[in-house]
């Protein structure tokens, strides 16, 4: 699909609940680019960049990192893709990340995946990471071409030690609490998407028609 103006995305769902599935079909699918706040908080983090030192000190502190040095990473690298359109992942995880946001993009659409936490449990212990480049995969649903070994780079996946169950109980709860009010703040604003069901690959033909309608609604009204 070409797009005939420059479309703003959220997507937003808990750890497990097949965002990252999801993401990747909606940016090959309408072609946006997919900004993952994880890739740039690792980016930052590794080349020691001024606010990549911020972080990793709030980090290595056990403190969350503050929302203003989020929201000014995030908002630097939207800015070097200015006539993008994108999906952005991973942010805003709070009120104040939403504001910053708003105050410098127009968000067109917020795509919420909601998963019940019982289908994510299980889930998230089949699940398998590649740590360096954070592909994540699942021996359900999405495994590896060969097993326990990245597909791009051939090297070993681990199980996290976040991925047993109690603590994706404690993750999860965490999320909920953080995130509802982001949700409620979309919710009011007439952006919000929700998306319901156990099954990604159930959940994306509604998310595809969604974007299709919403796009050619979008490219009506500049054509």
């Amino acid at each position: 699909m070409v797009l005939q103006r420059l479309f703003r995305a959220v997507i937003m769902g808990p750890p497990g609940s097949g965002k990252g599935t999801v993401s990747g079909r909606i940016t090959k699918t309408f072609g946006l680019e997919h900004i993952s706040s994880g890739d740039i908080l690792r980016g930052n983090i590794n080349a020691k960049t001024e606010l990549g030192l911020l972080m990793k000190a709030s980090i290595d502190q056990g403190q969350l990192v503050p929302d203003d040095v989020i929201s000014r990473l995030i908002l630097r690298d939207l800015k070097a893709i200015p006539q993008s359109s994108w999906l952005l992942d991973g942010f805003p995880r709070t009120v104040k990340q939403a504001e910053a946001l708003d105050d410098a993009y127009s968000v067109d659409t917020v795509i919420n995946l909601n998963v019940p936490f019982h289908t994510i449990k299980e889930r998230l212990t089949s699940r398998w990471t590649h740590l360096p480049s954070g592909r994540v995969y699942n021996v359900d649903f999405n495994p590896p071409k060969e097993p326990g070994r990245d597909d791009v780079t051939g090297e070993p996946l681990v199980q996290r030690d976040d991925d047993t169950p109690e603590t994706v109980t404690r993750r999860l709860k965490a999320y909920e609490t953080q995130t509802e009010p982001v949700l409620e703040y979309y919710r009011s604003k007439g952006v919000l998407e929700t998306f319901s069901g156990t099954e990604t690959n159930k959940i994306w033909p509604h998310v595809e028609a969604f974007l299709h309608k919403k796009l050619s609604v979008v490219n009506k009204g500049v054509a």
